[in-house]
């Protein structure tokens, strides 16, 4: 896209059309919400921190499957990590990802439900 075309749309939240880095870094996201199990993680942690044994009760998945995908979100900067004593406690980083999972849910609810679309 050229710069003079970019330039001419306008969000209101940002003031240029993303360019080529903005564009890999939020396809990147998505890539990683593609698998259910780490969007299921990321929706537990949108109501709080939580350690593995909390994460792997929550989801129902195999500790070591669930530490394999908690490793990728951290990798992927969507999950932070802090040591309280022996355990690691997951946070989700920032209220934008916390917004982007809500967000994709309600709207698989509407697919799953048929419940009207609105704004």
């Amino acid at each position: 896209m050229a710069d003079s075309v970019r330039e001419q749309v306008v969000s209101p939240v940002h003031p240029r059309t993303p360019g080529a880095a903005e564009l890999a870094a939020a396809a990147e996201v998505f890539g990683l919400l593609s698998d259910p199990t780490r969007l299921q993680l990321l929706w537990v942690l949108t109501h709080g921190e939580a350690d593995v044994s909390a994460l792997t009760e929550a989801c129902g998945a195999a500790r070591p499957a669930v530490s394999q995908h908690l490793a990728k979100l951290r990798l992927g900067g969507l999950v932070q990590t802090r040591k309280d004593g022996r355990r690691v406690v997951y946070a989700l980083p920032d209220g934008h990802l916390k917004r982007l999972v809500v967000e994709a849910l309600n709207r698989a609810d509407h697919v799953v439900t048929g419940e009207p679309w609105h704004d």
